[in-house]
């Protein structure tokens, strides 16, 4: 089966099921190889196995099956430039974390063109979960994706129904929560640090909820803003639209969208371990100049 797949997007998620599945025989695509970065994409190419391709329309050529994982600001041109070189009745599985609206308008451009469109909302952190990650699909198309997504290697996968949108709307609001809980933990501990008084506010939090330390969550939480908040806040304006079109309000996840914007741009690359030195190396990175 995996000689049958096009890979749109070959960064943590492409790469982390490539080499999971060991998809030898998939054809990839990433724009970084038109960009300074080709040589170190190349390399990710060479260590999963993969046959790099140098035009989009080369990757997909003859592949019934689509996957594409890109960020999610590029999610509706990645569907809209590949359109034109699907094979007549491909699955285009969009795993992108992007508003319904985003994945509707995708949809059309991939469904005017004679393929497929499927809705695929991936619903945990690809790794280490790698190919057991739950992905959550919807579309007319979502039974054929699931079994092609099967014969890949996938274990966890649920049809959510045949409506494009609801597999990402259950992501889009979802995210409310687990994005935005990883935002108040940052304005939290950060001002405690700030006014000597950390140790007091988590022991408080630990005292009303155990499901995990607070030190160990707020550790946890700022390390993945870190390295990802750059990705998450171009998710999280997704999620704004999502909210928006609900007309239920989005002003917290507003302010969500700035933290992981901010706190990812810090580039801190690979964060310090433990708590407080993470919270040393942010305030010295946002200290005025």
């Amino acid at each position: 089966m995996q000689d049958r797949i096009a890979l749109i997007g070959f960064g943590e998620a492409g790469s982390t099921f490539a080499r999971a599945g060991g998809w030898e025989a998939a054809c990839v695509f990433d724009r970084k190889t038109e960009t300074a970065e080709a040589k170190a994409m190349q390399a990710r190419y060479d260590e999963a196995g993969v046959t790099g391709a140098a035009t989009l329309a080369e990757a997909l050529a003859g592949r019934p099956l689509v996957l594409s994982l890109v960020t999610a600001d590029q999610a509706l041109a990645a569907a809209e430039a590949a359109a034109p070189h699907l094979a007549p009745n491909a699955l285009y599985c969009d795993g992108n974390s992007v508003a319904p609206q985003t994945k509707q308008a995708a949809a059309r451009a991939v469904e005017a063109a004679g393929a497929h469109y499927v809705d695929l909302a991936i619903l945990a952190p690809v790794d280490p979960a790698r190919l057991a990650v739950p992905l959550l699909l919807s579309g007319g198309q979502a039974v054929a994706a699931v079994e092609a997504l099967a014969a890949l290697g996938f274990q966890n996968l649920r049809i959510a129904g045949d409506a494009v949108g609801r597999a990402s709307s259950i992501k889009m609001i979802r995210s409310v929560m687990v994005k935005g809980i990883e935002a108040l933990t940052a304005e939290c501990v950060l001002a405690a640090e700030a006014a000597g008084v950390r140790d007091e506010v988590l022991a408080s939090l630990d005292a009303s909820e155990r499901p995990r330390p607070w030190e160990a969550r707020a550790d946890y939480n700022l390390d993945r803003m870190l390295i990802h908040g750059l990705r998450r806040a171009a998710e999280m304006e997704e999620v704004v639209k999502t909210l928006e079109a609900l007309g239920t309000g989005a002003e917290m996840t507003r302010g969500t969208v700035r933290c992981q914007r901010a706190i990812g741009a810090l580039g801190l690359g690979t964060p310090p371990e433990g708590l407080a030195p993470k919270l040393a190396a942010i305030e010295e990175r946002t200290k005025p100049a």
